[in-house]
C-alpha cells in the first residue's frame, strides 16, 4: 500500500524546470532512498511534498491525501528533518524538542530521554552554541522521539560525525521494524546502501531510474588498481570486470560486487605486489551512466 505518492510532479521557475515529470511511490514499512547530486531536484520534490511549494503539474499524495490542500492533517502525522535546521537561539535544546513533540501532540518522555542518550545531546544548552552536528542532532532527536508514520529525511545526517550517523542509521532500521514509512533524500550513496528497500535516482529534475539495490547493480561497482608481477592475460574478458585501463600505477578497472571473489582470485595467480579499492563516488556514477543529453533543456536552477 502506497504512503507516498508523487504522479507526473513538475515545477517551474520562470522558463527553468526545477521537476520534470517525477513519478514516486514510498509504500508501508519501506525505507526509500531519494539520491542525485547537489542540485538534482531532490529538496524541490520534498518541499512539495510537505506542502511548502506548489507543483506546476501533477499531484503528490500522502495518506491518500492531497500534499498541497491537506497538509495541516498530514503534518500530524509525519516527522521531518531538513539538512540545515535552523533553531530558536535563545532556547534550549531540550525546550525545543519538547516543543516539536508538543506540536506533533505526543510527548514521550522515557522515548525523549533515551534518543537524547543515544545521540549524546545536552539538552541544557541554549541553540545558538550549537554547533551544526548537535543542531541536526534536535531535529533528529524530535523526529525519532514522535510516533510519526512516515519520516521525511532530507539530508539528515549533514553535520553528523561516523559515530552518530550509525546512531541514525539504527534509528531508521529500528523505525522499519515498527512498520513505519521513511523518505531519506541524500547524496551519500553508502548511507543510502545500508538502509534503502527501493532507490530512486534524479538528475536534473528527472527520476532517471528506480528500482531496488539488486535491480540497480552497476551502481555497486568497485573500483581497483592493482600492480602484478606477471601480465594478466584476458582479464578485459572476465564477466563483471568492466573500464579496463592500464595506467603508470598498473592496471584500472571496475568490477561488480558479485563477482569480486572470482576476479581477486584470478589475479592473485599473477603475483599480487599491490592492491587499492575504492566505491565509485555518486559523482563519477551520473558521468558514467547517464551522460547528459543536450536534446532536452533541464534544470532546476539552482533553487533544490
Amino acid at each position: 500500500m502506497a504512503v507516498l505518492k508523487g504522479t507526473n510532479l513538475t515545477k517551474r521557475f520562470g522558463k527553468f524546470y526545477a521537476l520534470n515529470g517525477v513519478n514516486m511511490e514510498v509504500n508501508h514499512g519501506e525505507v526509500y532512498g531519494f539520491i542525485g547530486p547537489n542540485g538534482a531536484g531532490k529538496s524541490t520534490t520534498i518541499k512539495i511534498l510537505l506542502g511548502i511549494l506548489k507543483a506546476s503539474e501533477g499531484e503528490a499524495t500522502i495518506f491518500g491525501k492531497d500534499a498541497w490542500k491537506d497538509a495541516v492533517d498530514i503534518h500530524k502525522r509525519i516527522a521531518y528533518v531538513p539538512g540545515d535546521v535552523n533553531l530558536w537561539p535563545n532556547l534550549t535544546g531540550g525546550e525545543v524538542i519538547d516543543l516539536f513533540m508538543k506540536l506533533r501532540g505526543t510527548l514521550n518522555k522515557s522515548r525523549r530521554e533515551e534518543m537524547i542518550q543515544k545521540f549524546n545531546l545536552d539538552p541544557s544548552k541554549k541553540c545558538r552554541t550549537y554547533s551544526k552536528g548537535n543542531r541536526q542532532k534536535v531535529a533528529l532527536i524530535s523526529a525519532f522521539s514522535s510516533d510519526a508514520e512516515l519520516y521525511i529525511l532530507d539530508e539528515p545526517t549533514s553535520g553528523l560525525d561516523p559515530l552518530m550517523e550509525k546512531v541514525f542509521q539504527d534509528c531508521v532500521a529500528e523505525a522499519k521494524a515498527a512498520g513505519k514509512s521513511v523518505l531519506l533524500s541524500s547524496h551519500i550513496l553508502s548511507e543510502v546502501e545500508k538502509l534503502c528497500d527501493k532507490v530512486g535516482i534524479i538528475r536534473q529534475g528527472k527520476l532517471i531510474e528506480t528500482g531496488t539495490l539488486q535491480e540497480l547493480r552497476h551502481l555497486t561497482r568497485t573500483n581497483l588498481l592493482i600492480e602484478t608481477k606477471q601480465p594478466i592475460p584476458d582479464l578485459e574478458k572476465f564477466q563483471g570486470v568492466h573500464d579496463l585501463k592500464i595506467v603508470r600505477q598498473g592496471i584500472s578497472f571496475q568490477v561488480d560486487s558479485d563477482a569480486l571473489d572470482a576476479v581477486l582470485q584470478y589475479i592473485s595467480q599473477f603475483g599480487l605486489l599491490k592492491l587499492e579499492s575504492s566505491p565509485p563516488t555518486l559523482e563519477e556514477l551520473f558521468m558514467r551512466h547517464y551522460q547528459e543529453t543536450k536534446s532536452i533543456s533541464t534544470t532546476d536552477g539552482g533553487v533544490s
